[in-house]
């Protein structure tokens, strides 16, 4: 009898442990993706970095082309130490395309401060959800669904706005990407805690995109509301 009994309990302690263990790769790899994503955006601000600024739907559509072979490669890599290194390299590669928008900052008399901001923010943001996500009961594998369209409507109107160059809607996509992407991380972090993600680099590569739309918008936010010029 006793034995019948315990088999279900050490399955569940099995189960938790390999979670905790896929959580704490997550946190460890996203912290290290920090690295190269510094270095880019560093080395982008010292050569002035400017990628396509001449035509900005060419220079979109060979971002996303770029990105997505990134991804493709990391998920197709995800159980070997080549993944890892294709993640760390895609995260240099955001770092260079971070810069741009921070060289924009760094123009405002208070550019340094709104960076700050921003950052701080996006690790707030980060930490009050994943906390939530650990910690609640609640499954919120039943919003994948609406975020991913909420995310398809933001790219439609940002090509769009690539055309008509509207501030107002600007600011608008600006906000819904925080929404979205902050929502995201909730999600994301919830899929490993409770064992829909298994993989750890699988998720730091979801988790890592959430916080970098959430710190580029972010700072469009700050820079559009705040920003000082001499």
């Amino acid at each position: 009898m006793n034995t019948s009994y315990d088999l279900p309990s050490q399955s569940s302690s099995g189960v938790a442990i390999q979670q905790n263990r896929v959580l704490r790769n997550t946190y460890m790899l996203l912290a290290a993706s920090m690295i190269p994503t510094i270095l880019g955006a560093a080395i982008g601000i010292q050569m002035q970095f400017s990628f396509m600024a001449g035509s900005p739907l060419i220079g979109f559509l060979l971002f996303m082309g770029i990105s997505i072979a990134f991804m493709y490669g990391i998920e197709r890599n995800k159980n070997s130490g080549l993944g890892v290194a294709l993640l760390l390299g895609f995260t240099f590669f955001m770092g260079l395309m971070l810069s741009r928008i921070l060289q924009f900052a760094l123009g405002f008399s208070n550019g340094a401060s709104m960076i700050a901001l921003a950052a701080g923010g996006s690790g707030a943001i980060f930490f009050t959800m994943s906390s939530i996500a650990a910690v609640s009961k609640r499954d919120f594998s039943s919003m994948g669904k609406f975020l991913f369209a909420g995310v398809i409507l933001v790219l439609l109107a940002s090509i769009a706005n690539l055309f008509f160059q509207i501030p107002v809607l600007s600011l608008v996509i600006s906000a819904a990407i925080v929404g979205i992407f902050s929502a995201y991380i909730l999600y994301d972090i919830n899929r490993i805690v409770r064992g829909g993600e298994t993989n750890y680099i699988s998720a730091t590569l979801a988790v890592y995109l959430d916080i970098y739309n959430v710190f580029v918008s972010l700072l469009q936010l700050i820079m559009a509301l705040t920003g000082e010029r001499d």
